[in-house]
């Protein structure tokens, strides 16, 4: 086959994926409008909204603490990643400022992958990270956020598959076996990743995956960041309807990641639907005004703050680069142009290291 149709092919393959997601998305979307229409129909919003002013101030500072220790979490991403593709120059500071500002704007706005790495890509190109470099953060980083949710979902499934059985409306027993086969292919990842170092990729797109020690880092990642916003969403609901933590747990995870599919700016409608759907114990009014007040907490605040955190990131630069530039006045003299390329200079003389 000539070069001219191998491409082609490659971009009818390439457009085909991209209407399925797009397909995708919109079907999560539009049964979530329809679900959540039919579920708020007898829902009085001023009992939820009395519910909220009367939510205790202990709750939600107990929230809050939570969700500062998902966010904290969620640096560990962007960093294991860093050091996973060998950029040891890229400091904590700035790897957080990455994962935070990408996560919190990308998932607000929709299309994370997108919009998140574009983020990254700004502030990463600041050090002399590549296109391709990037590509691989946002790889190693979802990766991350996968192999977590894989681990808490499959473990939930298998242990109480009837939470998760009434988002994806199957039966209980067949959400089980989705739930131990997930661990079993969890386990079987880990036990490849273990044997020796292992190598993805094509063309001049490759990357070293992490070892069996450090996916486990990994996982543990995922784990302590889903744990921390899944207790703050159990503590935000009356101690009357909490329930098990397990309950809460699965059920959380479950439309999260709904939500993530769905692209939607968000989650917005994605997320309430699937939490109403799979907590029917818990009376409409009390969830709702839980999820009013996580949403608060959890989104838009934060949202505010990855703004402003922005704001003041391209201020610094800003001033940087005028008082760099020749003919200012200051006697100053212009930095070096960062190197932006596909292979900067770290990546020819060092390998992927472990973090």
């Amino acid at each position: 086959m000539s070069a001219p149709f191998k491409l082609a092919g490659k971009a009818r393959t390439r457009t085909s994926r991209n209407w399925l997601g797009f397909v995708l998305s919109v079907t999560i979307v539009g049964i979530s409008a329809f679900v959540l229409t039919n579920i708020l129909k007898d829902v009085d919003f001023s009992h939820v909204a009395a519910h909220v002013y009367a939510m205790p101030a202990s709750q939600i500072g107990w929230a809050v603490l939570f969700i500062a220790g998902a966010y904290a979490t969620l640096t560990c991403y962007d960093f294991f990643a860093v050091r996973t593709i060998g950029a040891s120059h890229v400091p904590y500071h700035i790897a957080a400022l990455a994962s935070f500002t990408s996560y919190t704007i990308g998932h607000n706005i929709g299309a994370t992958a997108f919009s998140g790495g574009a983020i990254r890509y700004r502030v990463y190109s600041q050090l002399g990270l590549g296109v391709i470099d990037v590509a691989k953060i946002c790889f190693l980083t979802g990766l991350t956020f996968w192999l977590g949710n894989l681990a808490v979902l499959g473990s939930g499934m298998a242990y109480q598959p009837e939470v998760a059985a009434r988002i994806f409306q199957v039966p209980a027993e067949a959400m089980r076996a989705v739930g131990i086969t997930g661990l079993l292919l969890l386990c079987g990842y880990l036990a490849w990743a273990s044997r020796r170092r292992r190598t993805i990729g094509f063309s001049n797109w490759t990357i070293s995956l992490p070892s069996g020690r450090s996916t486990l880092i990994q996982i543990g990642i995922g784990l302590a960041d889903l744990g921390c916003s899944s207790l703050a969403m159990y503590n935000l609901l009356p101690p009357s309807v909490q329930g098990e933590p397990v309950t809460i747990m699965i059920a959380f995870v479950s439309a999260t990641l709904l939500g993530f599919a769905s692209h939607a700016p968000g989650s917005l409608g994605v997320f309430e639907a699937a939490m109403l759907v799979a907590l029917p114990e818990v009376p409409k009014e009390e969830l709702l005004a839980a999820i009013v007040v996580f949403r608060m907490v959890y989104f838009y605040t934060p949202f505010c703050l990855a703004l402003l955190t922005m704001a003041c990131w391209e201020s610094v630069l800003f001033v940087q680069r005028s008082r760099a530039a020749p003919g200012n006045g200051n006697g100053a003299t212009a930095l070096p142009e960062m190197q932006i390329s596909d292979q900067p200079p770290y990546i020819r003389t060092k390998k992927e290291g472990k973090p």
